[in-house]
């Protein structure tokens, strides 16, 4: 089981999402992601999405959210369970990523990147405001075959 962080960094009408095209051997290789990674030995989900953040983006954060818990199951890739935030204030002074191509993208130009079809479901979430929620995508290669939000079915 991996554990990870992913964060939305939030201004205006704007999330900072990073285009994975640098990375070898990379699951989210050409995919549009927020920020975030794989938690360190002992590392808590704030811990983990504070030191990411500053890591791909040179960005410290001051106002977060722990928005919910997304666990992804693939017949290709190990289980994973990765701990949802977003943000809306931080200092600093952004760095360019190793990773990928790091940029402001409007809410409203999401949809026609690039994303894993999981994410939409997700980013919908955080725009409803939704509470805390568990989110269980199931993915046979790229394709999602089975969402459950909060224990019930949604696809």
């Amino acid at each position: 089981m991996i554990y990870s962080t992913l964060c939305y960094l939030e201004r205006g009408d704007s999330y900072l999402m990073l285009h994975r095209v640098k990375k070898e051997h990379d699951a989210n290789q050409d995919k549009w992601i927020g920020v975030g990674g794989k938690f360190e030995e002992g590392e808590s989900p704030e811990e983990c999405i504070l030191r990411e953040t500053w890591e791909e983006t040179g960005l410290t954060l001051t106002s977060y959210r722990y928005r919910g818990l997304v666990t992804f199951v693939s017949d290709q890739w190990p289980a994973e369970y990765m701990h949802l935030f977003t943000a809306d204030g931080w200092t600093g002074t952004p760095h360019p990523c190793d990773e990928g191509e790091l940029a402001w993208i409007r809410k409203s130009d999401l949809q026609s990147l690039p994303l894993w079809e999981g994410d939409r479901i997700f980013l919908r979430l955080l725009e409803e405001h939704a509470p805390f929620f568990s989110l269980k995508l199931c993915y046979q290669g790229e394709h999602l075959v089975r969402a459950d939000l909060n224990g019930t079915q949604i696809l």
